[in-house]
């Protein structure tokens, strides 16, 4: 994730302002396909600890694991406002890679917005080596953007594709960006006995200038700025002027999650 650390080096306020925080849902599904009602979770890639509040009161033992740290500061930030009775939390330094971690020592392994940073070849393994039998990897993406408005999406539509033509052309596409493949991967690992996608919703709100930032909060796009390319070259500027005349006030947002759920 050396990638990922550099990109979102100095912005993990900016990302945690406008990311969604993952609904409870996917704590409750993932706990019933491992069979287990508090279960020890690692989560992998956990940035600024928004994908661990779904565990809150819901896992015996959280252990974040983040390479950042930026992100580690604002996740350990959250994690100390945890209610009493939350269940214990922890953020590592560390990577999917090599966790440091003791072998079998999960019930669940998580990776939020993340496993597209991870280098399967070794995260994979070192995922089947932290989890315990009957164990279940849950790696989960959300869709961009959530659905809010037809003319909105439709610019944000213009802007992923040309932030995508513009990572290839600079050369800044990550090796595993199509998360698409996520579940194949699993399944060619022959790591798992079983491997399932499906999808998960949730809804929270949002205006035009938090749609403008979370766009602005994606990896490309924050690569491609750093790099000196334009707002108005990333289809940025357009996205921002449609999202302000379109969602002058927050609207509900709609989104999905496609979850791959593979069991050790």
């Amino acid at each position: 994730m050396a990638d990922a650390v550099a990109r979102f080096s100095g912005f993990a306020a900016g990302y945690d302002a406008v990311r969604p925080q993952p609904p409870v849902t996917l704590a409750e599904l993932i706990s019933q396909w491992a069979g287990v009602t508090m279960p020890d979770v690692v989560d992998l890639g956990s940035g600024s600890g928004l994908s661990l509040l779904p565990w809150a009161g819901r896992a015996r033992r959280v252990t974040a694991i983040e390479p950042s740290a930026d992100m580690r500061k604002v996740a350990e930030r959250r994690i100390a406002g945890l209610p009493a009775g939350a269940g214990e939390f922890t953020v590592i330094g560390a990577t999917a890679e090599e966790t440091g971690l003791p072998g079998q020592c999960a019930d669940i392994v998580t990776a939020s917005q993340a496993m597209h940073w991870f280098d399967p070849a070794r995260a994979l393994p070192e995922i089947a080596r932290l989890l315990r039998p009957g164990g279940v990897l849950a790696a989960y993406d959300c869709d961009w953007p959530p659905c809010v408005d037809w003319e909105t999406d439709a610019a944000y539509a213009a802007f992923d594709a040309r932030v995508r033509e513009l990572e290839v052309a600079h050369g800044l596409r990550p090796p595993y960006a199509g998360k698409g493949g996520h579940a194949e991967r699993m399944r060619r690992s022959g790591l798992f006995r079983h491997v399932t996608e499906i999808a998960v919703h949730s809804r929270d709100e949002g205006d035009g200038e938090r749609l403008t930032g979370l766009a602005r909060s994606q990896g490309g796009a924050v690569a491609l700025r750093s790099r000196g390319v334009s707002d108005d070259e990333t289809g940025l500027t357009r996205l921002r002027q449609v999202a302000a005349r379109r969602l002058a006030q927050p609207k509900p947002w709609w989104w999905t999650y496609r979850v791959r759920l593979a069991v050790r």
